[in-house]
């Protein structure tokens, strides 16, 4: 059952972008020029950050950047979307969790909504635990509120408990 939205309203979609392979700068770019051709306009856009890999650490570091999209698509749409994007990207998924890739666009919030179907998780449900996200989540979105843990970016990246250095790259 696809999710009523109206779509007459901009809706708050945040996006983060994440990648440690080939030109990654170069992929965001690409990545964010299709993001605005395809889901909305981006009105926000963090620093690129760098940080080791996060999961499986025998790999080269990741770059991550995080968007602030509004759109008139409903979430299911948003991550079928991203899905292509990915592929047309050049994403090729194996199954493998916390592998090296080109991209990884993740849906982190839809609005205030929280959403649990097999497929689309929203808030996404690591966002607490991750420093490479709630870096670049707080350099553009320090005061929203987690619809979930009823508490702020900033406070959920000084309470963090992620201990991979985080480096602003620009």
């Amino acid at each position: 059952m696809a999710l009523q939205i109206d779509k007459r309203i901009n809706n708050t979609l945040i996006l983060s972008l994440g990648g440690n392979i080939g030109d990654v700068r170069a992929v965001f770019e690409a990545a964010i020029n299709r993001i605005e051709l395809e889901l909305g306009k981006v009105i926000k856009q963090s620093s690129i950050y760098k940080t080791a890999a996060w999961g499986v650490e025998n790999q080269p570091d990741f770059l991550n950047q995080v968007l602030l999209v509004n759109t008139k698509l409903n979430p299911e749409e948003c991550l079928q979307k991203i899905l292509a994007l990915e592929v047309a990207l050049g994403r090729v998924r194996t199954g493998k969790r916390w592998e090296e890739r080109i991209i990884d666009i993740d849906i982190l919030f839809y609005n205030q909504k929280i959403i649990d179907l097999p497929t689309l998780k929203i808030p996404h449900p690591f966002i607490q635990e991750r420093n490479f996200i709630l870096f670049p989540l707080a350099e553009i979105f320090a005061d929203f509120i987690h619809p979930q843990l009823n508490k702020a970016i900033s406070t959920l990246k000084n309470e963090c408990e992620d201990k991979l250095e985080v480096i602003k790259e620009s």
